[in-house]
């Protein structure tokens, strides 16, 4: 059998999650580079396989899936991954948390987001960092007050990773790739440290698999 093909950046947020995923759920899968910085994703053999020119892009028990999200949830029905509680308003609540940081915060720090905001002031040299910092900051912020409605054991939801961490430790990747600080978030600073031990998570972490 062919194993799963992952198309994916390895420094984007959206394939970081989908990484952590498919290692959470044991599934050995083949990772095929798509270099944003370089422009692979506009290619006509990209655009094939996403129309969007986006990644990730994941073949995978015959059929193609795009945006992370949607792939999380895949992996979820169909390997018991459990990372959404059973009842339909704890559920909703975890879901909610997630998408603080995937819906809401990652899109206007996307690359092709940054990017041309930092074209708009060609004078500042510092203005993608200034606008990454911008949005990053006070988002993080609001994720960990919304923490306290959930109890840290030691994971965003309880005591075993969930959709919440999954989007939660690429953006914490990102803060300090731009030099915001998020010391003053314990919970935050907590749950990333306990993320980060676990080998799927480790695994799937940017500088273990940036290409050569």
């Amino acid at each position: 059998m062919t194993a799963p093909q992952l198309f994916d950046y390895w420094r984007s947020s959206a394939s970081y999650r989908v990484r952590i995923a498919l290692n959470l759920a044991g599934i050995a899968f083949d990772s095929v580079p798509v270099d944003l910085v370089a422009g692979d994703h506009r290619s006509a053999k990209h655009l094939a396989r996403n129309p969007q020119g986006l990644v990730p892009v994941l073949d995978i028990d015959g059929i193609r899936l795009t945006q992370s999200l949607a792939i999380l949830d895949y992996l979820n029905d169909t390997r018991g991954l459990g990372l959404l509680p059973q009842d339909p308003v704890a559920a909703a609540q975890a879901r909610a948390l997630a998408h603080a940081i995937a819906v809401d915060l990652h899109p206007v720090c996307n690359l092709r987001v940054a990017k041309h905001a930092a074209q708009l002031a060609p004078d500042d040299g510092d203005a993608m960092a200034k606008w990454m910092a911008h949005f990053i900051a006070p988002g993080l912020h609001a994720f960990e007050t919304i923490l306290a409605s959930f109890d840290q054991t030691p994971f965003c939801c309880g005591d075993a990773p969930g959709l919440a961490d999954i989007c939660l430790m690429p953006q914490l990747y990102n803060a300090r790739r731009w030099g915001v600080d998020f010391t003053d978030c314990p919970k935050m600073v907590a749950i990333e440290s306990a993320c980060a031990a676990l080998p799927a998570f480790a695994a799937a972490h940017p500088d273990r698999v940036k290409p050569d």
